[in-house]
């Protein structure tokens, strides 16, 4: 993997970074299996925008832990062991359907076909990551998820992820995860891949 110039800088989230954060995970997230499955077509792009704002700054940085990497151009957003985001998920249900459209059925069904596989210990789950198109391929993923990884593992939990890219995989494979369920949707619509890694 070519590796950045130097080594990247990567620190926890910031109120300043928030704008440059949503704009790399919109266009991270432009044309992923997943979302195209589960948010409308119709203003995709401004959808995707929306939710992935709402998912960064009302659920993870309030909840979670969240790096950033190069300024923003990557970042990693984890849910962690001890903190329940529930009433942030009651409270943005309505607009998460709205920006959903005509995709809610969609998005159930990935739910139920992927519920049997989630953890049901305690860990760190990766919520989201992202990297801007025009940096990708210089490490930056690698070295935004590095943090959140090594914290779970000092803290003794496992880490968890879900991704709808085989490319992904291999990716989190090289860090160390481990496939624990490929769920093909009855339709062979969405694969998704369950992974997980546990502490050494």
């Amino acid at each position: 993997m070519p590796q950045h110039q130097n080594a990247p800088s990567v620190r926890p989230i910031t109120d300043a970074d928030v704008p440059a954060a949503v704009d790399t995970l919109a266009r991270a997230f432009a044309d992923y299996p997943y979302t195209r499955y589960v948010i409308a077509a119709d203003n995709h792009g401004e959808r995707i925008r929306r939710f992935q704002e709402l998912c960064l700054t009302r659920i993870s940085m309030v909840y979670g832990r969240v790096w950033v990497a190069d300024e923003g151009r990557a970042v990693a957003a984890w849910s962690i062991p001890g903190q329940d985001p529930s009433p942030a998920f009651a409270e943005l249900g309505p607009i998460f359907e709205e920006l959903g459209g005509d995709r809610a059925a969609a998005s159930e069904a990935v739910d139920a076909a992927v519920a049997p596989y989630r953890p049901q210990e305690p860990g760190w789950f990766l919520e989201t990551v992202g990297t801007a198109p025009e940096v990708q391929g210089q490490g930056l993923g690698s070295a935004v998820l590095l943090p959140g990884i090594e914290e779970a593992e000092r803290a003794g939990y496992p880490a968890f992820l879900e991704t709808s890219s085989e490319a992904n995989v291999r990716f989190y494979e090289r860090l160390g995860f481990k496939v624990t369920a490929d769920v093909q949707l009855p339709d062979n619509s969405l694969r998704t891949w369950c992974m997980r890694r546990d502490p050494r």
